[in-house]
């Protein structure tokens, strides 16, 4: 007889304010700022600013991402996007075909030398800070310094080295390598660390980003973009050949839009607009069956598994920033609501874990690899292109319950992303769970050319995908990422709040706000 560890987490319950992330540390931040009068944008943006330190090859400053805000008083909703842009100065010629496959998330025609993928030639300009700025300006009750502070403390302490710490800088080592600055700060001895048996605790310096994350506090977000982090980022990049220049930071600006919406199973469906997973998680709604059901069942399964295809082939095949009518890897997603019923969901990524690899050495941020989100194939809609936005995999949702009531709540996991919160909405408005039982529930992911299913789901599953797909069954396991990494809050109509995280990552947690005095 055998016996198999199955981690797990349970939802967590409240009724002033939460907060669901990948690391504890960043939600518990992102709480004490609601526990201390703050509302849900004030939370996100502080959580997501501590998540760019303390788990830095997912998401960060270098990087960019989308959110999505509903206020609480008037059901008002807007979008922000803040993904990455192209350089001006790039050149398609410059990314020629060679034979072979990239072997990440998209398994396009591989690139010489995968310039697409790693160092200075795959970085795109970053949106975060602006994003994350003008996100608290415009929604917040903090000011920016505010926000930063916590983060700041986190870097003046240093990445804390665990046992995760090490497996993620160990997945990545030789990639690292190829980076002066990556390699300094995340594998001083030439290797990721080590853990010794019953050591004290280990600690990464981040000196440089510490300085960094200082001077935008005092400067203000747009010293990123034309002051003096803007220089330095320059002068790194022309320092290791990347065409990135002055210009193309200081034109940088997110962009405010007006959330898609779509009625399904008695609730309305919030998504992000434009280049982004939100209109093909809206496609793949439109061709399931929204009627209230038990299960799922086995044949639930097979509908997810066409819909997702099919949605996908559209998606890869016609969107981009070249297609006529466009609306105006390893990632992080956070979710918060607030007491009053605001609500934020918000992803940020580098794309690829530790995104180029690259480290800016004057400033200490790890840069995206952005490039990897275009279609390396000329005559394509998201064909590699100057001065552009990638279509992205982040799909950032909220959702109007019915009855009343709002869930936010999206993922992480590249590709895998949108197969995932498409699932978890039926499972949550047509199957009746709850949270805790959604998060936890098998999924499958069919955006890959195989179709991976959950070796926990109904039995003939497989059985029936297998009629129209090539099928995989497999374990959700911690790596590699088989179903996306959720994150939810959902706050219900008497303004119970119920949060929940991915059973299997072991930083993921929901916190709850508890100000003082509060029962």
């Amino acid at each position: 007889m055998t016996s198999t560890w199955e981690p797990g987490k349970a939802m967590v319950e409240g009724r002033h304010g939460m907060v669901a992330a990948q690391h504890q540390v960043a939600a518990q931040a992102g709480a004490d700022v609601l526990a201390q009068g703050g509302n849900a944008m004030d939370a996100a943006v502080t959580t997501a600013l501590v998540l760019s330190v303390v788990e830095p090859w997912l998401s960060g400053i270098g990087g960019g991402g989308f959110l999505l805000w509903r206020d609480g008083r008037d059901g008002s909703a807007r979008s922000l996007d803040f993904s990455m842009m192209s350089p001006r100065g790039l050149r398609p010629e410059d990314y020629p075909l060679v034979p072979g496959r990239d072997d990440d998330w998209f398994n396009w025609p591989q690139v010489q030398g995968q310039r697409n993928l790693i160092g200075v030639h795959s970085v795109c300009v970053p949106g975060a800070v602006a994003g994350l700025s003008e996100a608290l300006a415009s929604h917040g009750t903090i000011t920016w310094a505010e926000a930063l502070a916590p983060a700041i403390a986190e870097a003046d302490k240093g990445l804390e080295v665990d046992w995760f710490t090490a497996l993620c800088l160990s997945i990545d080592a030789g990639n690292l390598l190829t980076d002066a600055a990556s390699t300094r700060i995340f594998l001083p001895d030439g290797r990721a660390p080590s853990l010794a048996e019953g050591g004290g605790l280990h600690r990464l310096p981040l000196t440089e980003k510490a300085a960094t994350l200082r001077r935008l506090a005092m400067a203000g977000a747009r010293d990123f973009y034309d002051g003096q982090i803007a220089r330095d980022l320059i002068a790194d990049m022309r320092d290791l050949g990347g065409c990135m220049d002055a210009e193309d930071l200081a034109r940088y600006r997110p962009r405010w839009g007006t959330p898609l919406r779509h009625d399904w199973a008695g609730g309305t469906v919030l998504a992000m607009p434009g280049l982004s997973g939100g209109p093909a998680l809206l496609d793949v709604l439109a061709q399931l069956d929204d009627r209230p059901a038990a299960g799922p069942e086995a044949r639930d399964y097979a509908a997810f598994a066409d819909a997702i295809r099919g949605a996908y082939a559209r998606r890869l095949t016609e969107r981009g920033h070249a297609e006529t009518g466009v609306d105006p890897g390893c990632t992080t997603h956070l979710s918060v609501i607030d007491a009053q019923g605001h609500a934020v969901s918000l992803t940020n990524t580098l794309l690829s874990r530790f995104g180029s690899k690259v480290t800016s050495a004057r400033t200490g941020v790890l840069l995206n690899n952005g490039m990897m989100w275009f279609d390396p194939r000329p005559g394509t809609p998201n064909a590699l292109a100057p001065g552009v936005q990638p279509l992205a995999n982040m799909c950032p949702v909220l959702a109007e319950m019915p009855g009343g009531g709002v869930l936010a709540m999206g993922a992480a996991g590249g590709r895998q992303i949108m197969p995932a919160i498409a699932q978890l909405l039926a499972f949550r408005l047509r199957h009746g769970m709850d949270l805790g039982q959604a998060l936890s529930h098998p999924r499958l992911n069919a955006s890959d050319p195989r179709i991976r299913i959950d070796r926990r789901a109904p039995e003939q599953s497989a059985g029936l995908i297998a009629r129209h797909h090539d099928v995989e069954v497999v374990d959700d396991i911690l790596y590699p990422v088989q179903f996306a990494i959720p994150s939810a809050v959902e706050r219900r109509p008497d303004g119970l709040l119920q949060g929940m995280v991915h059973p299997n990552h072991p930083w993921s947690a929901a916190v709850a706000a508890h100000p003082k005095g509060a029962s």
